[in-house]
């Protein structure tokens, strides 16, 4: 699934590509990706290419009208499938190609979903503020302090604190299992019971992997690509994420696999040891 660095780089290739353009026409080909009717989609989704902006895993794209008119918004969330491309308006259709934005340079944006879990959404800029300020803070800009903060208490394991969308913005199962070995703490241990100093270096580790994982476009596994249809390169990088029997990068210890709420976590038994009573077993 697409989680923070993907979206980024969606959201800077769009940027690139699209920004100043005009979407002049738009076609639905699958009502289920988008949110809302799909007529006033189709309707609204028109006008000038301005900001594009970013919070957790959900790509603002600004619509400016014409006539002077409050700017309006295009929300793109990839789901787990979910793919963005600008290509000339002549190049043949692939399968599963669900949305085209038409744009007035011969080119069009367009949306393609295997499995369908990715949503576009036209909203007001009020609707845009709402939906934001329903997730957390964008995790590369969270403080020490804020995330030091918002663990306290926490009787949840820190995996899934980590993937809670409402706590911290941004981070998945992918970049989830990458800071928690770079800051060696167990998925299990609850997150209140991290101290200061290991919070401190998680919150960092968090960052720092997300900056890493932009910086050479994100990670592909299966389906993920960026505007230009290439594959993220960060796969090479990871240390423990998929990775279960072979040996630890820094120990050599076996990857171990476990499974929390359904979703698998990757972690090294060695580095990132479990302190007794903090947490389920694993």
């Amino acid at each position: 699934m697409p989680e923070l660095p993907e979206v980024e780089t969606v959201r800077r290739g769009l940027e690139a590509r699209a920004a100043g353009r005009h979407i002049v026409g738009v076609e639905v080909r699958h009502p289920q990706v988008i949110a809302g009717p799909v007529e006033e989609f189709e309707q609204s989704v028109r006008g000038r290419i301005g900001r594009l902006d970013r919070k957790g895993k959900a790509i603002a794209v600004e619509l400016i009208s014409r006539n002077g008119a409050a700017p309006h918004y295009l929300l793109v969330r990839l789901g787990m499938t979910g793919q963005v491309t600008v290509v000339p308006v002549e190049y043949p259709l692939e399968p599963h190609t669900h949305v085209r934005l038409i744009l007035e340079n011969g080119e069009e944006i367009r949306y393609r979903d295997i499995r369908r879990f990715g949503r576009l959404r036209y909203c007001t800029q009020a609707e845009l503020e709402e939906i934001f300020s329903a997730l957390g803070p964008d995790a590369p800009a969270m403080t020490d302090a804020e995330f030091i903060a918002a663990l306290a208490g926490r009787r949840t394991p820190i995996k899934s604190w980590l993937l809670n969308q409402g706590r911290l913005a941004g981070v998945g199962n992918i970049y989830a299992d990458e800071a928690l070995f770079a800051a060696r703490i167990h998925p299990l241990t609850l997150a209140g019971s991290i101290k200061p100093e290991a919070a401190r270096k998680l919150r960092r580790a968090v960052e720092r992997v997300l900056r890493s994982a932009i910086a050479m476009q994100g990670t592909s596994l299966r389906d993920y690509i960026d505007i230009e249809g290439r594959p993220g390169r960060f796969r090479v990088k990871l240390k423990v994420y998929q990775r279960n029997g072979e040996p630890c990068p820094r120990c050599g210890a076996k990857i171990r696999r476990l499974v929390l709420s359904g979703r698998s976590s990757h972690y090294c038994p060695r580095c990132q040891k479990r302190a007794q009573g903090s947490g389920a077993r694993g």
